[in-house]
C-alpha cells in the first residue's frame, strides 16, 4: 500500500506570524525525523527564507515565465535539515489573480507525482489567510490539505480573519474539502490574551493546538536568517515549537468549525472590550482576576 503523505495547510492573517510558525513547525518536524516539504503560497515568496539562511528562491511562476515549461526539481530547493523548499509565487504586480501561483504549482506537482517521488511524510502549505477565495482557497476547496490550522493572536482582525477561514472550511466541508485541525494561538503572553482566544475557540467549536508566546528569541533568530529551531535549539521557544510539532504529528481527526456570523462576532468582540475595561479598572471578571 502506498505511503500516506500528510498534507497540512497553515492559514493566518498577514503579519500574524504565520510564516514564522510554519517554518519552525517544518524545522521541528524534520528534527523529529520526518521528511518535510514547505510549500510557500504567499505571492511575497518569503515563506521559506528562514529555512535557507535568509535567502530567497525562484518561484514556480517566475520559472514558468522564464522557461515556458518546468519540471518539479527545477523549483525545489534544499533547506535546513533536508527540508524541501518551494515558493509558488504570484503574477506580476497588478496583473492577474494572486492565487494563481498556488493553482499552477499544485497542479504541476500533482501531475509529476513529486511528493511520492520524494517519499515525503509532510507537505506544509503556508497560505495567506486574509483571503480565502480563488487560489488561496484551493487547499481547502479541493481537499488537497487533509488538515487546516489557523495561526491567530487575540487581536480582533486576526480573529476576524480566522472566522472567515472557518466559513470557507464549513462551506466546502460537505464536498470533500479540508477540515479544521484547530487554532495555533500566537503571541500569547498576557492572561487576557489566552482568555480571549480560548473563548473564541469555544464559540466556534474548535480547540487550541498550542500557545506560542511572543519571544525576543524569534526576532534574534530571524535577524540571522534562521528559524528558532536552528538558531536556538535549547531555548524555551524552541521547546514550544517542538511541542507543536509533536501535537501536529499526533493529530488525526479534524472537524468542520462553527463560525460566528458577522453580528455575532461583533457582539462577542464588544463584550470582551467591556470586560477588558473592567479588568483595567481592577474588577474581577467571571469570578476571577486575569492579569493584563
Amino acid at each position: 500500500m502506498a505511503k500516506k503523505i500528510k498534507q497540512i495547510a497553515i492559514y493566518g492573517k498577514g503579519g500574524i506570524g504565520k510564516s514564522t510558525t510554519t517554518s519552525n513547525l517544518s524545522a521541528a518536524l524534520s528534527m523529529l525525523g520526518f521528511k518535510v516539504m514547505q510549500f510557500g503560497c504567499d505571492p511575497k515568496s518569503d515563506s521559506t527564507n528562514t529555512l535557507r539562511d535568509g535567502k530567497n528562491i525562484p518561484t514556480v511562476l517566475d520559472t514558468l515565465r522564464e522557461k515556458g515549461a518546468v519540471k518539479a526539481p527545477d523549483v525545489i530547493y534544499g533547506g535546513f535539515n533536508g527540508i524541501y523548499c518551494v515558493e509558488a509565487g504570484g503574477p506580476a504586480p497588478g496583473v492577474g489573480c494572486a492565487g494563481r501561483g498556488i493553482i499552477t504549482a499544485v497542479e504541476l506537482f500533482k501531475q509529476q507525482r513529486t511528493f511520492e517521488a520524494l517519499d515525503l511524510d509532510y507537505v506544509i502549505y503556508d497560505v495567506l489567510g486574509d483571503v480565502v477565495c480563488g487560489g488561496f482557497a484551493m487547499p481547502i476547496r479541493e481537499g488537497i490539505a487533509e488538515h487546516v490550522f489557523t495561526v491567530s493572536s487575540s487581536d480582533f482582525m486576526s480573529i476576524y480573519a480566522s472566522n472567515n477561514l472557518f466559513k470557507g472550511i464549513k462551506k466546502y466541508s460537505n464536498s470533500g474539502g479540508a477540515l479544521l485541525g484547530g487554532v495555533i494561538a500566537n503571541s500569547i503572553n498576557a492572561g487576557y490574551s489566552k482568555d480571549i482566544i480560548d473563548d473564541f475557540a469555544r464559540q466556534t467549536k474548535t480547540g487550541i493546538v498550542e500557545y506560542v508566546p511572543r519571544s525576543i528569541t524569534v526576532t534574534q533568530s530571524e535577524l540571522r536568517g534562521k528559524t528558532t529551531i536552528e538558531a536556538a535549539p535549547d531555548s524555551d521557544q524552541a521547546k514550544v515549537y517542538m511541542s507543536l510539532a509533536m501535537k501536529i504529528a499526533a493529530h488525526e481527526i479534524s472537524h468542520s468549525p462553527s463560525p460566528l456570523e458577522r453580528e455575532e462576532l461583533q457582539e462577542w468582540a464588544s463584550a470582551w472590550s467591556d470586560q477588558l475595561l473592567e479588568l483595567e479598572s481592577g474588577v474581577v471578571v467571571g469570578g476571577r482576576a486575569s492579569g493584563i
